[in-house]
Formats: structure tokens, sequence, C-alpha cells
């Protein structure tokens, strides 16, 4: 009895631990995202383009360069771009930035990376006076770059976009002033640069071989591209120049692979309510406007910054030419994202090596029965015991090492999996359908019945505001998940070309550690009638057209639409119950007909089955078979879900973990190698 007693309370002990771990990672973040989404929606925003608004690089970037002139100073990104226009930059303009770099606030480093961006700009130049140059001088030399530094703060460091954000930062302070101490460290910027150029190698080299575990973020590829731009440009070490333009043009693959006429609209590791609802509150919107012509111009962008003022990065044609192929009748992408905790040694990790559990961390892997013990190790050597975020908890340590020494920790960490790995982000194998009228996109089987975070399973694209996707929602929580960001249960979803299933199994435990609230007994749909240009409910469907372009939603159990007032009215479809069955197929004028006649084939479609079990006769794709478990199957043949390769679609094959990858398409190519450095393309965008 007291064996089970002890075993209890240290898990709950343990398991409150890594929610605290959980939410200093995902609550400080939200609070960045929250401030970009009410600067993207100040009065003057510039319009959508579905279609490239111009051919050439050159146009696009003199267009955003301007634009970004025409509008109020911002910040150092802007002052960047006075400077490099030969206009003065006032110290004034730091604003805030300075302040909360000084004051190792959470998000310090995405500032930092605009200090870096003005000051190597700027140069010698006389348009950056001398007082300015002082006060980043200052804050630069006192700032913390890593964890193992001595100071308590209240920045997030750890995950993936956070990484590279803190070492380019580190490497390139360190580079600007070598001979220099910085305080905080009491090391050179000479012996500082060695350490940050491994762990931004290693941190690229994952990346390469097996992509991102924020898979296809429509907010954080904005951070990552940042920190790789400004290696790019500014780093004096060629091959981390050369790897860094290499990575690069993976994360823009990504974009160009996964979108649909500049909306980054598919699954997505990580998202936010406003980025999936709406494409011109994406944060990598202005990136699609300057690299592919499509989106819109927000004020003040880092990144589109950084590529419009690059005089180092050069886009491969083929890479703007996929995300343009619009009349390809239909595009097939399957590819494979992050890797599984069980796989880390096959890439160099270890489970209890301090080094490597920062990038453990990256992928949110805190809750793991093989790396608790190395987060423990991470609280002590970093001090986070007596970091704000979890001083709550300072007077539990004494409990909590008594507990790992009796090694009960993993076993806890394992009983609450579903609660605690919520945001912990492995392997995602995900397929994109394209054609000329809608997108499809889902994450394959991912991580049915857990709980989810920020992650978006599926979504149906027709337009930038024409999209539709399922999600378990959790009232009365600001941090993620909530109403729409994450979930509170993942679904079990699965996809065949054009037509989505979603299977939902919320399982009613009183709440877990990380969401206490109980969960809600429904789930519910983003259908927005007003982005579409008919919407009709008929046979227990609900059909949507925009413009050449066909959906239909199914829901097993009764739904409703949201008719309170606020944003969702009209606009929410809801179906009560603990287990539902979802359904989406899509369809075009070009191979379906007529709206009508599409409809009236999908009103006949026979659906079987019940509970958690699906068959249904797709008019396009045939008897597809899927379930809470078992294989789904394609007129009665078994369609794989897993182990996809890093790329396989029209443009690419390419084997997971990668070697040499090749993209080609309309007669360019890209040659990319990581081991030999190879970066080769037939023709570059100008």
């Amino acid at each position: 009895m007291c064996k089970k007693f002890l075993l209890k309370a240290c898990g709950c002990v343990a398991v409150l631990l890594l929610l605290l771990l959980t939410d200093a990672a995902q609550g400080q973040e939200k609070k960045r995202h929250h401030k970009r989404w009410d600067m993207e929606n100040r009065p003057g925003a510039d319009s959508y383009a579905e279609r490239p608004f111009a051919d050439s690089y050159e146009a696009r970037r003199k267009a955003y360069l301007d634009y970004t002139l025409s509008k109020g100073a911002l910040g150092p990104f802007d002052g960047a771009v006075r400077v490099a226009a030969g206009q003065p930059f006032d110290e004034t303009m730091w604003g805030d930035s300075l302040d909360l770099i000084n004051a190792r606030q959470d998000c310090a480093d995405f500032q930092l990376a605009g200090v870096l961006r003005l000051l190597y700009t700027a140069g010698d130049s006389p348009l950056l006076k001398d007082a300015a140059r002082s006060q980043a001088h200052d804050t630069l030399i006192k700032f913390k770059y890593w964890p193992e530094e001595p100071g308590i703060d209240s920045m997030c460091t750890w995950s993936e976009n956070h990484y590279i954000m803190f070492a380019s930062g580190a490497y390139l302070s360190a580079q600007l002033y070598p001979d220099e101490v910085f305080t905080n460290s009491g090391k050179t910027g000479r012996d500082r640069m060695p350490v940050y150029r491994d762990r931004i190698l290693r941190w690229m080299h994952l990346r390469y071989q097996t992509g991102f575990s924020e898979w296809f973020s429509n907010v954080y590829y904005v951070e990552d591209l940042t920190a790789l731009m400004n290696l790019v440009d500014f780093c004096q070490d060629e091959e981390i120049r050369q790897r860094a333009k290499i990575v690069t043009d993976l994360l823009i693959a990504d974009m160009a692979l996964n979108s649909f006429r500049g909306s980054f609209c598919g699954s997505h590791g990580r998202t936010y309510e406003h980025e999936k609802k709406w494409a011109k509150l994406e944060g990598t919107n202005g990136a699609f406007k300057i690299l592919f012509g499509t989106n819109h111009w927000p004020p003040g962008d880092m990144l589109v910054t950084c590529l419009a003022l690059s005089p180092q990065y050069r886009l491969p044609k083929v890479l703007y030419d996929i995300a343009n192929d619009h009349n390809r009748p239909e595009m097939v992408n399957r590819q494979r994202c992050g890797i599984l905790l069980a796989d880390a040694g096959k890439y160099g990790l270890k489970y209890d090596r301090l080094e490597d559990g920062m990038l453990f961390f990256a992928m949110e892997a805190y809750a793991h029965p093989k790396t608790i013990g190395l987060t423990l190790q991470m609280l002590d050597a970093y001090h986070w015991w007596d970091n704000t975020f979890f001083e709550s908890f300072a007077s539990q340590r004494g409990l909590i090492t008594v507990a790992n020494q009796l090694k009960l920790l993993p076993l806890a960490v394992w009983f609450a999996r579903k609660d605690v790995q919520r945001n912990q982000r492995e392997e995602a194998n995900i397929c994109t359908y394209r054609t000329p009228d809608y997108m499809l996109s889902t994450a394959q089987d991912y991580k049915r019945g857990y709980g989810g975070d920020q992650q978006h399973i599926w979504q149906a694209t027709l337009g930038p505001g024409a999209v539709c996707f399922t999600t378990h929602p959790v009232e009365g929580r600001q941090d993620s998940p909530n109403y729409w960001t994450g979930s509170g249960t993942l679904p079990r979803a699965a996809q065949v070309k054009n037509v989505a299933l979603a299977v939902y199994r919320i399982t009613d435990d009183g709440g877990g550690f990380h969401v206490k609230s109980r969960p809600k007994m429904f789930t519910h749909a983003w259908l927005p009638k007003d982005q579409f240009d008919e919407v009709v409910e008929r046979d227990g469907w609900i059909f949507a057209r925009r413009s050449d372009g066909y959906l239909a939603l199914w829901s097993r159990m009764p739904w409703h639409w949201q008719t309170e007032e606020g944003d969702d009215k009209n606009r929410e479809l809801i179906a009560s119950g603990q287990e539902n069955v979802w359904i989406c197929e899509l369809g075009r004028k070009e191979t379906d007909g007529e709206f009508t006649a599409f409809m009236d084939r999908i009103a006949k479609a026979r659906i079987l089955g019940e509970g958690l079990q699906v068959a249904y006769d797709s008019p396009s794709q045939g008897l597809l078979e899927f379930g809470w478990n078992g294989a789904l199957k394609q007129r009665g043949e078994e369609v794989n879900l897993a182990n996809y390769p890093r790329y396989s679609n029209p443009y690419a094959q390419a084997e997971f973990p990668a070697g040499a990858i090749a993209f080609e398409h309309n007669g360019n190519t890209l040659q990319l190698d990581w081991d030999t450095l190879r970066r080769d393309a037939s023709a570059w965008c100008e």
C-alpha cells in the first residue's frame, strides 16, 4: 500500500513539473503570436493576391521595400530597410527592442535577430549613429544566450524555432565582437563561436535529414527562416553559410509544396486559431508574396525584410515554379517530418547527454520516459528550479528528487502520456493533395487519442478564407489547446487524395494534469458560409462551392450551426457526442461537372458502419473503410499511412532520412547534398 501511495504521489508531482515545462514553452510564444496578429490587422493592410502580382523577384523585392518605407517605423528590421535605402536610423526607433533584450523577456531572441540585421547591414555607415551603436553593443555584450549561462530569466530557449534563433544570435554576436568578453558568460566572442557553431550545424543537419517537428508551421517557419537568413548573409564561416542556404531551400520547398495560391493552409505541427482560419493572418504571408508573388504584405515583417535585403540568398527558380504550378490537374505530396524518440540514437542523440537535452526539447519531448531523467538534469544544470516559471514547484523539489532516485518518474510519465505528451511532436506523415481549385492536407494517423496542443491535423482549402477543418474544442482556456487552437483530443485521421476521414473518441476522465478542465463532449467544424459562393444542406451533407471548387462535409452525429452573435456565427458546425466520424470530399468542375451533379453523386453514396467504424463508398475513390483501429482500406486494399519518404511528389523523390535531394519542374532543377555541400540550381529567380 505504501509503495502504491508513493508511486501515485511521485507521479503526480512529476507530471505537474512537466506541465510547468509545457506551459513555459507554449504560453510564452503565444504572447508574441497575439502581438503579431494585432499588428497585421492595422489599417492600410495590403490586399491579398491569389496569383503572382509580379513575375520577377526584383520587382517583388522592390515592392516590399517601397511598401515598408511608406509606413511608420516599427523597429530594428524596418531600421535595416531604411539604412539600406540611405536613410538615417534614429536611435529612438529601437523602441522596446533593446529594453526587451536587456530584461531577458521571452522572445528577446526575435528582437536580437533584428538588432543584428541592422548592425551588420549598416556596417560602418554614419547613417547609424554612435549612440545607437553603443546601446546595441552594451545589450549584446550583456545578454544571456543559452540556459547554461548564469542568470534567472523568463525566456523560452528550447523549442525548435527558439533553438536556432538563440544559437544563430549567439554566433553572430560573437563574430561581431570576437575579442571582447561577453560579461554574462565570461568568455570572449572568439571562445564562444566554436560552441555555437556545433549547435547550429547539429540543428541544421537534423532538419535536413528529417524535416521539422514543427512541420509546415505558418507561424514558426518565420523564425526558423529569419535565423537562417542572418547566417546566410552575415556568417563568415563558409560551411555554415552554405548549409544555411540548403536548409532555407528546404523550408521554402515545404511552403511551395503545401500551399494553395499563397495560403500555407494544410496540416501544421504548430499553428493558432487566426492563422488557420484566415490566410491573410498567417505569419508566412509576406514571405509568400516576396517568394512566390501571392498573399499580402504585412508591415514590419522580419522575414520579408531579410529576404528583401539579402545580398547572399538567391531563390531557385524551380521552387517558385512549384508553388505556382496551378494548372496541374492533380498533385500528391507525401512527406515525413520529425523523428521517433525511440530512434534518437540513429541521429547521434543520447538520452543522458545534457547538450542533447535542448534538441530533445526542440521536439518538446519533456515528458517521455526516455527523456524525463534528462529533463531533471537540465533543471539542475540550468538553475531552472529558480526560474520564475518554476518557482511554484520549488517546495516540491525534494519529493521530485526522491521519485527520480527511486526511478518512478518514467513509469508515472508513461501512465499520463496521453495528457503530458500532448505537445510532444514526434514523426508525422503528411499527405497533401492539390488541384487548380482546392487543396486537402492531413497528418496521417497522428497520435490518435492523445491530447493535442497546437497541432492542426487536417484542412480543406478552396481559397484564402474558404477553408474547412474539424477539432475537439477545449473551453475556458486562453493557452493552447483551446476552443479553436489545437485539440482536447486528437482524432484518428486519414486521407486518400481528395477524401479525408476523421474519427473522434473523446474520453471523459475529468481532465488531466495539463488540461485540467473536463473535455467538451462535442466536436466541431469550421466552415465559414460567408467565404463561399454557395452553401447547400442536403441529405445529411453540407455542400459548399467557391468558384469551380466543391466541398462536401458529413458528420455521423447530428449537427447544427452556431447562431450566437460573434465571429463564429454561421461559420461553426457543432456535433454533440463523445464519438463521431467526419467525412470531407472535394471536387471541381473540370472533373465532376456542375455543382449540382457533384452534390447528386455524393448524396447517393453509401455510408455504412457504426460507432468508430465507417465504410464510405466515395464516388471518386471507391469504397473507403476506416476506424479507430485497423487499417485504412481502399477497395479492399490497405493504404499505407506511415513511413513516408522525406519527399514523394511529382517534383522530388528523396528517402528518409534524406541523402541527396533533387527538385525538378518545368525544365528547372535544384540539387542539394548535405555531405558534399552541393547546392546547384539550373536557374535563379531574378
